[in-house]
């Protein structure tokens, strides 16, 4: 959806991510062949493309990773995340790719069914160094396939939000599977360390990004010691602090709540999306409605309510200003409560 809360087709923004993607994609598969040739004059051709396929859908798998917890570390990356969707479909793609030729390579010419012959041509499930990898990448290949064919908003709406993120979250399993299926099929092709260390090295990048992402989520979670009043409610900053059109992000009775600053006025709702649980209090506030950093989803702030004809709904606080502090109850209206801003001309009246 767009800011204005148009569904959005292919723009101008994502004909260019789709492009460069794209773009991307072909100049990598270029070079690796390529280069595979010139280095390597006597290996078959099958084998390069294959490889060249394999790899490419396993480098854009670590970028798909750290989209994520860069997005969370700094806003900059947050048009990657934007499209994300899209980069997982066409890693799948190559990957499937991949795959298929795989099957055709060492499993299409026998007398055995391919996909049997997968599973029974090695059994030394008990050797390292002969470990049956392949079987690996095809469950992995399964979980991919599962996470791309849902990759729409309409099994997101016919999921739930809560079941399609379990869904996706499989994106860690499948992860796990490849890393197995690249390292044994590393220790019986190959041998140079280097590629060992590209391997480790992309690991632990993804590693390092998660901890440093999960360490500033768990900063924001463990605020503590809000000034209470006799109702209840929390103070949780000053109205400045707050700036314009935007947000800030408060953990209160368990529960992240955006509180924004806009038009003269202060208001204070779920910080969660319905879409896929984005940062609303990372949004802004365009044409007086909060839009989702993520993927534009949008929310009156008074009311947590998306515009008609959306139905998404989010749940509100009451707030009131107090002599230029933001003050709020931690117990949540239901979703779509319209609640009265504070109002930043006015202190000392909610």
């Amino acid at each position: 959806m767009s800011h204005g809360y148009q569904f959005v087709g292919w723009n101008r923004q994502k004909k260019l991510y789709d492009l460069t993607l794209l773009g991307a994609v072909l100049s990598y598969l270029l070079l690796f062949i390529v280069g595979s040739i010139v280095l390597h004059p006597d290996a078959v051709i099958d084998m390069i493309i294959l490889r060249a396929l394999g790899t490419c859908a396993f480098v854009l798998l670590h970028v798909i990773l750290a989209i994520g917890p860069l997005a969370r570390l700094d806003r900059r990356w947050l048009p990657l995340l934007y499209n994300r969707r899209h980069m997982g479909v066409t890693m799948f793609t190559l990957a499937l790719l991949h795959g298929l030729l795989s099957l055709l390579t060492y499993h299409g010419f026998g007398d055995t069914h391919p996909l049997v012959s997968l599973f029974t041509s090695n059994t030394r499930y008990d050797s390292l160094s002969q470990f049956p990898f392949q079987p690996l990448g095809f469950f992995a290949l399964i979980l991919l396939f599962l996470m791309a064919a849902t990759s729409h908003d309409f099994w997101l709406a016919t999921l739930t939000p809560p079941i399609w993120k379990t869904l996706h979250m499989g994106v860690y399993v499948a992860y796990g599977l490849l890393l197995g299926h690249v390292g044994f099929g590393f220790l019986q092709t190959e041998t140079h360390p280097a590629l060992f260390g590209l391997l480790a090295a992309g690991c632990l990048t993804l590693l390092a990004l998660h901890l440093a992402a999960a360490g500033k989520e768990t900063k924001l979670d463990t605020q503590d010691g809000f000034q209470q009043d006799g109702e209840g409610y929390l103070k949780l900053c000053e109205v400045l602090e707050i700036p314009n059109n935007r947000g800030r992000m408060f953990f209160v009775g368990g529960d992240r709540i955006a509180v924004f600053r806009y038009d003269g006025r202060v208001s204070a709702i779920s910080n969660a999306c319905q879409h896929q649980n984005g940062p609303l209090g990372e949004g802004r506030v365009i044409d007086g409605l909060v839009t989702c950093p993520w993927h534009g989803f949008q929310y009156d702030p008074a009311t947590g309510a998306s515009p008609p004809p959306f139905t998404e709904k989010v749940p509100t606080f009451n707030l009131k200003v107090l002599n230029g502090s933001v003050w709020v109850h931690p117990n949540p209206n239901p979703p779509g409560t319209y609640v009265n801003p504070g109002l930043v001309e006015e202190p000392g009246h909610a």
